[in-house]
């Protein structure tokens, strides 16, 4: 694995299954690197193209302002390998910021930044009071989710002030004729997308390497669906 991490972090009784998670300087990856591990999947955190389109699944986390995301992504060529790995039906998870991305645009402080245009939309901040919305709150599960089976109206870690509130569309032609589910949760009397499914692209704008034994199991419904 060229440019990748020398070894891959995995359950010892791990399966073949390759999850790459995408470094491009964003925040501090390792709690998603370990969470990960515990789904019996090899993790391995690189930026190298042939890994990342190679890898069974993939894992974009983000922290931070949407444009400054957008830009550390674009500067290791990370919104064409996440499109080419759609485009081949191959899963991507994106995680936090890493979910915000994948609508159309971003408003923060007044800036609007473009995001890849996977779903229709614009993230911007909250209405609430109490910003960041910061701690555990209850996530409304859609039917036949595969993130969220076993999980309906179970709690999750959210730290962020700006999300998607109003129901999406998907855009990109491979993810139109998939099926949309999209989870809410509810910050003082505002509800948000928690988290969306379409085809090969789920993302969610709570942290599940931070939501205790919830957030694993998640993890663990994503891998085994890869």
């Amino acid at each position: 694995m060229t440019g990748s991490d020398p070894t891959a972090v995995g359950h010892p009784d791990c399966s073949n299954k390759l999850v790459a998670v995408l470094r491009y300087g964003s925040g501090n990856v390792h709690s998603a690197v370990k969470a990960l591990a515990t789904t019996g999947a090899r993790v391995v955190l690189t930026a190298d193209p042939e890994v990342i389109l190679a890898a069974d699944g993939l894992v974009v986390p983000g922290v931070g302002a949407f444009g400054a995301v957008m830009e550390q992504l674009q500067a290791v060529s990370g919104a064409e390998l996440i499109r080419q790995r759609l485009a081949a039906g191959k899963p991507v998870l994106g995680i936090c910021v890493g979910e915000q991305i994948m609508f159309e645009t971003g408003t923060e402080r007044e800036i609007t930044a473009a995001g890849l245009g996977y779903l229709s939309g614009t993230v911007q901040q909250l209405r609430s009071k109490t910003l960041p919305h910061m701690g555990w709150n209850t996530v409304t599960a859609p039917a036949h989710s595969v993130l969220l089976q076993g999980l309906q109206d179970a709690m999750f870690y959210f730290v962020h002030s700006n999300a998607a509130t109003q129901m999406p569309r998907a855009l990109l032609p491979e993810l139109r004729e998939a099926e949309l589910r999209v989870a809410w949760a509810e910050h003082e009397n505002q509800k948000f997308i928690a988290a969306f499914e379409v085809g090969a692209l789920s993302a969610t704008q709570f942290h599940p390497e931070k939501s205790a034994s919830a957030g694993l199991k998640l993890l663990k419904n994503w891998v085994a669906a890869l």
